[in-house]
């Protein structure tokens, strides 16, 4: 494993930041095929229209930026005795230290906004991204198998990698094997992506997938955090187990309370929008001198 793909000149290409760019191609293409799905309207009134593509990339550009600084910020929060006497490592993120935690809290925080100002479905909105997020995080999890980090315990398992003494992982445990924890937590997110692609069409009501996105993704991460060596925690807990549990009841809390499992009769939940103009309304005729 490496962290570098190839070298151009000066210009340096890494397995990291092609991940993330993979990741966000192919999710955006998910994310517009399933909003197309659903004909998710923004604006009000006589302005209400059909998203369009632009409307997704104006989301992308509020939601990206906001998932890597939220996923930084957490990092860096749990690690300030570090970064506190380094602080211009903090804007190194291409060596790793992006929280998934802290990126989900930034990009949520962003998708309601954007919601709330453009006049968006916010449940409808997330339930269309969270297959294309799960996905994500299953394909950033090969950048970080590359680049040594999101690294496990030791273990004398037959699976066991060793990573090059340079990596986080190999300096964290020099000479010794570790769980492949990004490898255990890439193919759960796997499944998770498998199984909220299928239900989408369920007939589910308008946030139940984002639900079960927090619920399953918790439930993964608390398994796969028993073999990680570079747990963030908070006292003698890990951080990642707090969060999930508060996840798990906050979000199992929500599908109860709103009847989220319930389906209708026709088995989808998708309003009837046929009457919604697609793209922008046509501008008003220029007056004739």
């Amino acid at each position: 494993m490496h962290p570098i793909l190839f070298r151009i000149g000066s210009i340096t290409i890494r397995y990291y930041g092609l991940m993330y760019v993979i990741a966000i191609t192919l999710g955006f293409v998910l994310l517009a095929r399933e909003v197309r799905r659903r004909r998710l309207t923004t604006g009000i009134g006589d302005s209400e229209r059909l998203m369009t593509t632009d409307d997704l990339l104006d989301l992308l550009l509020w939601t990206v930026p906001a998932a890597i600084i939220g996923a930084r910020i957490y990092y860096v929060a749990f690690q300030w005795g570090y970064y506190g006497a380094h602080p211009f490592d903090i804007i190194k993120i291409w060596q790793g230290g992006l929280a998934i935690h802290g990126g989900v809290i930034g990009g949520g925080l962003a998708v309601y906004l954007y919601s709330r100002t453009k006049h968006v479905s916010f449940w409808g909105l997330t339930d269309s991204l969270v297959p294309s997020l799960i996905l994500g995080q299953a394909i950033g999890r090969i950048g970080n198998l590359m680049n040594g980090d999101a690294y496990g315990l030791p273990t004398k398992l037959p699976w066991g990698i060793h990573f090059p003494a340079n990596s986080p992982a190999g300096m964290a445990y020099p000479g010794q094997a570790t769980h492949p924890s990004m490898i255990y937590e890439m193919i759960l997110d796997a499944m998770i992506f498998t199984y909220l692609w299928r239900i989408r069409k369920k007939g589910y009501r308008e946030g139940f997938s984002t639900a079960m996105y927090f619920i399953l993704y918790s439930i993964a991460r608390s398994i796969v955090s028993f073999t990680r060596g570079d747990s963030l925690w908070l006292g003698p807990i890990r951080a990642a187990h707090v969060i999930s549990a508060v996840l798990v009841l906050l979000f199992g809390g929500l599908i109860w309370w709103r009847h989220l499992y319930r389906r209708t009769r026709s088995g989808t939940a998708l309003p009837d929008r046929s009457d919604v103009p697609e793209g922008p309304p046509p501008a008003p005729p220029a007056d004739r001198p």
